[in-house]
């Protein structure tokens, strides 16, 4: 047996799944491709996730679109945070050449083009469906990681949810959370301090800082209504799971809004989806372009919450994919809990680029057919080194892959197409109207306003002796006013009312439809 033979009855082994699968490529020995030796990934295993790594320009974005594709085609949705703005083409077929011909071929497929169900949405002024979320269902624990606050700080914020949670005071935006900080050293000091202690107004200028600064990397456009049903993104159309693409290049340089919106999304789905276990295939699958951007900013304690997420969605059926250029922007401890591993090429121009390719080599299975850090620093465009679990949870052999090509177009839409998809968007006439309901901001205004006025009047008018036993009029506070006069409506999915929050501090399951 030659060794080519070898090698492909080798991968047949390893690549052979009893249930369906998502075919990625064909294996390469020696740098030539071996036809139809093909490597493999089972949808059983897809929700204990992934990487895919590689230096700029070697494919790792195709390699993305393939596997959307793949699973769009198996009837999984998915949802991709495209920070480049080149993930859009999706949408449309691709287009058939020779070369694409000839890989096919090799691989031992057919190239059908055809494009996807496309969802286009936004966290900020791009196109398409807006993604929001209020401030309440974010949570004292999250807001406060978010801002980088200390125990102090979080005690503070903690005691704001907890007075606007018992007084029906909706959180919604940013504007509200400012208005209560500034209430609870002001017109409110005194109340608050009976009803919860004294609060350092240091501390309430330190907070307010922090969320001018949210306010700068635009933050203001996601905090508010109407809030995102996360379970819009498990849809399929014509059987074909929906590709929901979260456009955020103008957002490239506001990392952390990125990661709070990448948290927030990771923690409502955990919180609002059943338990599913194992399952033939996942229920949604999420990939995170540029993933250094998440952790580079990032929070110890952030950090600790995005690891605790990753361990505990996959119950779910959800898998998360981080897309990034080393395995080392990863933290550890987030990588240690990655199944699928896709390595394209890097480079290795200076000392410390061949140090983090050595250590990078370290993190695959051994094998007897490579040489895994030269192979890392001489492969193609289009090539990678594979390795995935197999149905009982193994990770299968290291395999040097040719990968297929994209069945969708290799390139953006147009400005004119970009029109017509949104358009024609049903979850565009959902959820990008305008709601500014009466909420913190307005109901503390008016109170304040009211006694303003009372105080005013008191001063005018003669008083006159009280028969009553209980307190003057006057002392009435403005919370009791709350109390008595204010029924909030509800709009849509949030509700403002006490109760338990989730592991991330937000609003719990239980809040949903």
């Amino acid at each position: 047996m030659s060794k080519a033979e070898d090698f492909k009855q080798h991968l047949e082994q390893g690549y052979t799944f009893k249930g369906n699968y998502i075919i990625l490529g064909t294996g390469i020995l020696n740098n030539e491709p071996i036809p139809q030796a093909q490597v493999k990934i089972p949808l059983k295993t897809l929700n204990r996730h992934g990487l895919i790594a590689g230096a700029t320009g070697t494919g790792k974005t195709k390699t993305l679109q393939v596997i959307a594709e793949q699973l769009s085609l198996n009837g999984v949705p998915s949802v991709l945070m495209d920070l480049k703005g080149d993930l859009s083409g999706i949408a449309q077929a691709g287009i058939i050449n020779s070369h694409i011909e000839k890989r096919s071929n090799l691989i031992g497929i057919d190239f059908a083009a055809t494009g996807l169900p496309v969802e286009l949405m936004s966290i900020s002024h791009e196109k398409g469906v807006k993604l929001k979320a209020t401030v309440s269902e974010f949570g004292p624990v999250l807001i406060s990681q978010i801002m980088e606050l200390n125990d102090t700080q979080r005690g503070v914020v903690a005691l704001i949810f907890r007075y606007c949670d018992l007084h029906h005071l909706p959180l919604l935006d940013l504007k509200d959370l400012k208005k209560v900080l500034q209430y609870v050293i002001n017109e409110g000091k005194t109340e608050i301090a009976k009803e919860f202690g004294a609060v350092s107004s240091a501390t309430v200028n330190t907070i307010m800082r922090k969320i001018i600064e949210l306010e700068q990397q635009g933050a203001e456009n996601f905090f508010g209504e109407p809030s995102f049903d996360v379970n819009d993104f498990v849809r399929t159309v014509d059987s074909k799971g929906v590709v929901s693409i979260i456009r955020l290049t103008d957002i490239q340089n506001q990392p952390k809004l990125f990661s709070t919106f990448m948290l927030s999304l990771l923690s409502e789905i955990y919180e609002t989806f059943p338990e599913q276990g194992d399952s033939d295939k996942p229920k949604l699958c999420l990939f995170i372009d540029e993933a250094h951007l998440v952790f580079s900013t990032a929070s110890k304690d952030l950090i600790d919450k995005i690891e605790a997420i990753v361990k505990l969605i996959r119950s779910k059926g959800v898998g998360v994919f981080f897309c990034t250029q080393t395995p080392t922007d990863v933290p550890d401890n987030v990588l240690g809990q990655l199944g699928l591993k896709i390595q394209h090429s890097l480079r290795a121009f200076t000392a410390k680029d061949r140090k983090a390719i050595r250590k990078t080599a370290e993190n695959y299975p051994l094998s007897t057919f490579y040489k895994t850090d030269e192979v890392l620093t001489s492969m193609g465009i289009g090539e990678a080194l594979v390795t995935v679990l197999n149905e009982k949870g193994i990770p299968t052999p290291l395999a040097h892959t040719l990968l297929r090509p994209p069945l969708s177009r290799m390139d953006i839409l147009t400005g004119e197409e970009i029109e017509i998809l949104v358009n024609r968007s049903s979850l565009v006439k959902k959820y990008n109207i305008e709601i500014d309901r009466e909420s913190a901001f307005e109901l503390l205004e008016q109170k304040i306003s009211r006694a303003e006025a009372a105080a005013q009047e008191a001063l005018v008018r003669p008083s006159a002796p009280s028969k009553s036993k209980g307190r003057p009029v006057q002392e009435t506070s403005i919370i009791d006013e709350l109390s008595k006069n204010t029924m909030v409506r509800q709009i849509g999915r949030t509700i403002f009312r006490e109760l338990t929050r989730g592991i991330l501090g937000s609003f719990s399951g239980s809040k949903r439809r």
